[in-house]
């Protein structure tokens, strides 16, 4: 299965928490929990998108990720366990991302459409 890149705002995938990571390297991402199989990998993206991270995953995944058919989640460790600096603000290693699958995500219906299916 051919794995294809599709990069992505760090912000958006790591939300609020994004200032606090180290960079991502060969992350393992998973599909809804971790005791499935690997999907690909995330890593940083380098050059034009300094602020990007790239997932590696087959097509098929690539297009619903890129769709917004899925939310992300993830797992961390402290990235230097001997820091104790205050207010919480330890920097943060990336362990893990999984792509959860939205439940009851349906197509957006055209107003067209249902004004028909209400007429009729």
């Amino acid at each position: 299965m051919a794995h294809n890149p599709v990069t992505m705002a760090r912000r958006h995938v790591l939300g609020d928490l994004n200032y606090r990571f180290e960079p991502v390297h060969d992350v393992p991402v998973y599909l809804d929990d971790k005791t499935g199989p690997v999907l690909g990998l995330v890593d940083e993206s380098l050059g034009k998108y300094a602020d990007a991270i790239t997932f590696h995953l087959a097509e098929d995944v690539c297009k619903k990720l890129a769709m917004g058919h899925f939310t992300y989640s993830f797992e961390y460790d402290y990235a230097d366990r001997t820091d104790a600096s205050p207010g919480g603000k330890r920097r943060l290693k990336l362990s893990s991302i999984t792509l959860v699958s939205r439940k009851g995500y349906e197509k957006p219906v055209s107003a067209r459409v249902a004004v028909t299916a209400e007429s009729a």
